[in-house]
């Protein structure tokens, strides 16, 4: 079973994120599970959504406490500390960022994934939202299911500037840098 969380702050379409990766794995034959946690509903407050995929049916109701994987749409959020003691080891992260992270190389243990998502978004007019660019870059970063899935959840979730977020996805997939180190 795959557990991942996805971390960002109101108005980066986090809990969007969560509800488009699950329909792509759907679409990929697998059985998602999806749900978000967050305080206050405005934009810039810390935001959570867990998605559980499996390929067979997930008859589990309980919280995710050990994700195999994580996706930081917003960087400010990383916890060191967090990650070391609750990420499965050899567990995979995805960070949306513009800057180098030699801040975490006692993390290098973790796969890394990085993109800026933000610069995407932007480029693309879609501002603040950066979930289809990071969902790009996390199709091609697992390597889960094919990108052609995830574009197809995109058409069918995203109604307003859908060809801007189809493209932000391609351009997350081709602007993916995974991160080495010393491990």
């Amino acid at each position: 079973m795959n557990e991942i969380k996805l971390c960002g702050r109101g108005g980066q379409g986090v809990v969007m994120a969560s509800q488009i990766l699950g329909l792509a794995f759907f679409k990929a034959g697998m059985y998602p599970q999806c749900y978000s946690l967050f305080g206050g509903e405005r934009r810039g407050a810390p935001v959570v959504s867990f998605l559980r995929v499996n390929k067979e049916r997930i008859l589990l109701k309980c919280h995710i406490k050990q994700p195999n994987e994580m996706i930081y749409v917003d960087a400010s959020l990383i916890n060191p500390e967090e990650i070391r003691t609750f990420m499965r080891p050899g567990g995979r992260i995805l960070l949306s960022t513009n800057e180098a992270l030699e801040i975490f190389r006692d993390l290098y243990e973790f796969a890394w994934g990085l993109i800026d998502a933000a610069a995407i978004a932007d480029s693309l007019g879609l501002g603040h939202t950066t979930n289809t660019a990071i969902l790009g870059a996390y199709c091609r970063f697992t390597g889960h299911f094919p990108i052609a899935y995830l574009l197809d959840a995109i058409e069918e979730m995203v109604p307003t500037k859908s060809e801007a977020n189809l493209e932000a996805a391609r351009q997350g997939y081709d602007h993916l840098t995974l991160l080495t180190g010393e491990r």
